[in-house]
């Protein structure tokens, strides 16, 4: 893992408040990094891919400002690293008010196809991976008695679909651990939001959606999601028209669910 950090710039009328995203390098979390940047935040960006976060710092901190983004390499699925990794994020940021975790993968899965290393790969990344990061900033918030945590599922998550079933199971999976956590966190002081996605214009996006309609930008995504933050949302569906739809998913019974084939 490497990191690349830079002084911030004083303000002593503000209070800056510092972020975790996890999963930053492109798509919603590289739109998150930009709107929680814009907004006074400093944000510790993460990612795999280096040079992905290095282009991202640059843009943000000659737009905005020099040392509100700095840049960790880092893979999720090397779960023993991240307790120091957090530790050492937290100690550059100088505390921390929010973790967002928008890491996920999606390999294409043909309808007739059971391959154990790409299950294997989403529930590693989107579900153990949050696991592993959230838990680390459960512990802190719940000791400080303030925080936010977020983590970023799907609209896919609502239900058991032919097309994705482990992918499903790991959205599904997310939002129940996120359910607990808030749960448990809120009596002290904590707020646990859960975001389900519709269909946004992601690289992942592009490569698995068999339909194209209602997409928004990662941006829209990104502004909808902080507005979610600073209200205080448990369950956010983005667009909101999404939590009609899957209403009515959830309750169409299963004997024609299995049919359909989305």
């Amino acid at each position: 893992m490497t990191s690349t950090t830079s002084t911030p710039p004083t303000r002593p009328l503000e209070p800056q408040q510092r972020a975790i995203v996890i999963g930053a390098s492109s798509g919603i979390g590289a739109a998150l990094v930009r709107e929680l940047a814009q907004s006074g935040y400093r944000v510790a960006a993460i990612a795999r891919r280096e040079a992905k976060l290095q282009e991202l710092s640059d843009s943000v901190n000659t737009a905005v400002a020099q040392g509100h983004v700095s840049i960790y390499s880092h893979n999720v699925t090397n779960y023993d690293d991240i307790p120091t990794l957090f530790q050492t994020i937290v100690q550059d940021l100088g505390g921390l008010d929010l973790i967002i975790y928008n890491a996920g993968v999606q390999p294409s899965v043909t309808v007739d196809e059971y391959n154990f290393e790409k299950d294997r790969k989403m529930i590693e990344v989107n579900l153990l991976g949050a696991i592993a990061w959230l838990n680390q900033a459960a512990l802190r918030f719940e000791r400080a008695g303030q925080g936010k945590i977020v983590g970023v599922g799907s609209v896919a998550g609502d239900r058991g679909r032919v097309g994705a079933p482990v992918y499903n199971t790991s959205k599904a999976g997310l939002a129940t651990y996120l359910e607990s956590l808030r749960n448990r966190l809120t009596r002290h002081g904590v707020t646990v939001t859960t975001i389900k996605p519709g269909f946004v214009d992601t690289v992942l996006f592009q490569e698995n959606a068999s339909s194209k309609f209602w997409v928004i930008t990662p941006q829209e995504a990104a502004r909808q999601i902080h507005k979610a933050i600073k209200r205080g949302k448990q369950t956010v569906y983005v667009p909101a028209r999404w939590r009609l739809v899957m209403l009515i998913i959830r309750h169409i019974p299963s004997i024609i669910f299995r049919r359909l084939s989305f």
